[in-house]
């Protein structure tokens, strides 16, 4: 790691000795040759297809960036090129971490972007390096390049390496804030000052409370929890600056030229809290909280469950012992617990609600969900019968224990293919359901409470530590977190009656509620 930072910084010396452009250009120079590759080295600790290929984007890009400010020529457009397929590479590498974990761990998703908003970072470099008419003059063409290397990029990183360290409900929001506003600071410079002082409030806001997070949070060494203290508390004077520049320029204000700006807004953050930053967290990097899913998930894919459940058996229930769950008579209903020990002696009808957001939504997907025959739910809210059967499965099918597949139907048509299983994690047993589609696997895995002798199954996460989620698989090595989140709470409602409620969200949007009658047809009801 040494001499990678000593080439870096010799390389980034170098061009500075022997360029003839003002000394400004340097606040972009040492973003691209020094502080960009340490912190990929950083970030980027697996030794995978990135560092492979590495060297045969990077040399070329480094060389171009060095060229263009010792030697310019006419072909300084195309060489800033090498420059911009770089970022691209490096956005990949950030889409890609983000295909191996979902929407899960705000602070390694505030890296994600950071390494994708790079290329932005790069699109911008190209379009000062090649002259390129974006309707903004080169100088501001050439500061939205600068903005995009440290606030879209060095920024992200720095606070996703906080949340590693530090994880509450204000952490998350201003994260939020920070991971929108240079997006929306592109889009107030092309349309309205009104937009840009909103960007800039949402910085601010962000700002401040990462400051009063960094000045709370314990780090590994007295040395760097000082380097850092002093890097992100620089941002409040830097985004200060910001805030009376863009009063400045649109409503005249304050007089506060670009000079000025250069002068104290970019030295600061290029020196105080980049390279400061850079240095404190180079002491130690913390390590990510996220830890793959080991759970066993199904192998089935697509229609491959219709080709196989007509060749083995039917059965009674969705479970052969709901007290594997830690469930009893006493906690939870003696009829739900039959409901899911014998499912087909209970009669099924369901009312179907699409939140209105969603019913376009809803509508497009139908003619999806028509083909495959999965998920496939009724677009009215009237209700209708439920029918289908239970089959077990050849468990060296799908890699999972006692699979159980429930096939649903309304008149004809399949509503839905699930493949109930179980799977214990640290002692505790959660409901592992599986619904296959094209190519892939979405699975459920759910965590059960009694409720008030009501059941309630849920995948949003009562701990860290805990499974419980939405899932999609495609093939053995990962999981994708999807932002979905579901609760189905069943309770008794009269001797032979049950009554259930499914909900889902989209993150914390609702868009899906399902209301069940149940109704027991089988031999009187016993107390277990």
């Amino acid at each position: 790691m040494r001499k990678f930072v000593i080439i870096h910084v010799l390389l980034f010396l170098t061009a500075l000795a022997f360029s003839d452009t003002p000394w400004p250009y340097g606040l972009l120079l040492v973003a691209q040759l020094v502080y960009i590759p340490v912190l990929l080295r950083l970030v980027c600790t697996d030794r995978d297809w990135f560092w492979t290929y590495y060297p045969y984007v990077a040399i070329p890009a480094y060389t171009s960036v060095v060229l263009a400010q010792v030697v310019p020529t006419a072909w300084d457009g195309w060489m800033a090129s090498f420059y911009g397929l770089f970022t691209l590479y490096v956005a990949l590498y950030g889409i890609a971490r983000f295909l191996r974990r979902g929407f899960t761990n705000l602070e390694e998703f505030a890296i994600d972007l950071g390494l994708v908003y790079l290329a932005m970072a790069g699109g911008w470099y190209v379009a000062f390096v090649a002259a390129i008419d974006l309707g903004f003059s080169p100088l501001l063409t050439w500061l939205t390049a600068i903005h995009f290397h440290y606030s879209a990029f060095i920024l992200p990183i720095f606070i996703g390496w906080i949340g590693r360290l530090h994880s509450s409900r204000v952490y998350r929001w201003a994260v939020a804030a920070l991971l929108a506003s240079p997006m929306i600071v592109a889009v107030g410079i092309t349309f309205s000052r009104w937009i840009e002082i909103l960007s800039v409030l949402l910085y601010m806001y962000g700002i401040c409370v990462i400051i009063w997070i960094v000045w709370r949070t314990f780090f590994a060494s007295r040395l760097q929890k000082w380097l850092l203290r002093l890097a992100f508390s620089a941002l409040a004077v830097t985004i200060t600056f910001s805030m009376l520049y863009v009063l400045s320029n649109g409503f005249g204000l304050f007089s506060v030229t670009i000079d000025f700006m250069l002068r104290f807004h970019g030295v600061l953050n290029c020196v105080i809290f980049a390279l400061v930053g850079l240095i404190g967290w180079s002491f130690s990097v913390p390590s990510a909280r996220y830890a793959p899913p080991t759970f066993p998930r199904s192998q089935i894919r697509g229609r491959q469950v219709a080709d196989e459940i007509g060749q083995v058996g039917k059965h009674r229930g969705l479970s052969d012992d709901l007290t594997v769950y830690g469930l009893s008579s006493a906690s939870v209903s003696p009829l739900i617990i039959r409901f899911y020990e014998q499912t087909t002696d209970f009669r099924l009808s369901a009312s179907v609600h699409w939140h209105r957001w969603f019913k376009p939504f809803a509508f497009v997907y139908s003619f999806i969900s028509q083909r495959m025959q999965q998920i496939n739910l009724p677009l009215r809210s009237e209700t209708v019968d439920m029918t289908g059967n239970i089959y077990t499965l050849d468990e060296g099918l799908d890699d999972r224990e006692q699979v159980r597949v429930w096939e649903r139907k309304v008149g004809q048509q399949t509503i839905f293919t699930a493949l109930y299983s179980q799977h214990e994690t640290n002692e505790r047993m959660y409901m592992n359901i599986a619904l296959p589609l094209p190519y892939s696997t979405m699975t459920g895995v759910l965590e059960l409470h009694a409720v008030n002798q009501g059941l309630r199954l849920t995948s949003k996460r009562t701990d860290l530590a805990s499974d419980a989620g939405v899932y999609l698989s495609f093939n053995n090595k990962g999981l994708f977190t999807l932002p979905l989140q579901e609760t189905f709470f069943i309770e008794q409602t009269g001797d032979r009656i049950l009554q259930a409620t499914h909900h889902m969200w989209i993150g914390s949007l609702p868009f899906l509620t399902i209301d069940y009658l149940i109704v027991y047809e089988g031999e009187d009801v016993e107390d277990r």
